[in-house]
Order: structure tokens, then C-alpha cells, then sequence
């Protein structure tokens, strides 16, 4: 959470042209609630099969729609059939980190600003204790990209660049 997995796939799907897709907007138009909603509802469980559902979908459709960056949640990485159906893909996948205390502070600030609701947010304590058990599922990505005190779009540069794509 926090890392601007939405901002810099946004970003880099214009620099290349290609279509972006946040993956939480495809739970919540084929669920016809919010994330939010859905865990309030049906609880994190049911937000998990959603968004492996999602997944499926997308990763069926690159085939006939190749040039798209998509934007994962924050847990769907660490899920093991999530990341077992991204490897069987053979799409790259980007950790996109940042210190804690720099992850705490933009989602406080989004959450401000928007009334952004993250349903595992919680607490300071709950979240770093998060990001410490998501850390190493997310360091088996393809690659990891510091977004720490960087702009969205030197970020979607640099993920351009070391994928060998137009710039």
C-alpha cells in the first residue's frame, strides 16, 4: 500500500501507449461493490477469490491485448496462486518499494485527501507489521523498483528502461 502502484502504472501506460488497468477496478465492476464493500461484506476471503477471478481474466486476455500494464493490490502478489498464475505467464512483475514510514505517510495523506478506504490499513503498528510479512513474496517479483522520494514519472522511466521498452 502507499508504494504508487496506481500512479506509475498510469504513468507508464501513457509513456508507452499501452492500456492500464488497475486490477481492484475490475474486482469492483464485476462485483458491483467496492473494495471496501466486498471485504465489509464478504470478508478478505471473498475479496481474494474476486481478485483471483480478476486475475484469471486479465492474464486470459493478454493474448489478444499484449500492450497493458496492469496494477496488482497490494496482497494479490504475496497470494500463491497469484503469483504462481503470474509466473505461468511469463509477465514480469514489479515490486515497487519504499520505506515504511514514507508507505505509512502516503496512505495517510491519500486516505485525507480522498477519503481513500484501504480496508488493511489499520493502525502505524498493523501496517509495518504488514509490509514486513508481504516483504518477501514481493522480493520473488521480477524486479524491485525504490519509489522512495522519487516522481511518479522518473519511476515509469526506470521501469521502462530496464524492461528494454520504448521510452
Amino acid at each position: 500500500m502507499g508504494a504508487g502502484k496506481s500512479s506509475v502504472g498510469r504513468a507508464l501506460g501513457k509513456r508507452l501507449g499501452w492500456i492500464f488497468e488497475d486490477l481492484d477496478d475490475r474486482i469492483e465492476r464485476r462485483k458491483g461493490q467496492s473494495v471496501a464493500e466486498i471485504f465489509n461484506v464478504g470478508g478478505e476471503q471473498e475479496f481474494r477469490r474476486a481478485e483471483r477471478a480478476a486475475l484469471q481474466e486479465v492474464l486470459e486476455e493478454l493474448p489478444r491485448r499484449p500492450s497493458r500494464v496492469v496494477a496488482l493490490g497490494g496482497g494479490a502478489f504475496v497470494q500463491k496462486g497469484n503469483a504462481a498464475l503470474l509466473r505461468a505467464a511469463g509477465v514480469p512483475v514489479m515490486f515497487l518499494d519504499a520505506p515504511v514510514e514514507e508507505l505509512w505517510r502516503r496512505c495517510q495523506e491519500q486516505a485525507g485527501k480522498e477519503g481513500a478506504q484501504r480496508p488493511l490499513l489499520g493502525n502505524k503498528d498493523r501496517f509495518c507489521a504488514l509490509y514486513r510479512a508481504r516483504h518477501g513474496a514481493y522480493s520473488k517479483a521480477s524486479l524491485r523498483i525504490e519509489t522512495g522520494s522519487r516522481s511518479v514519472e522518473e519511476i515509469a522511466g526506470e521501469i521502462a528502461r530496464t524492461l528494454g521498452l520504448p521510452n
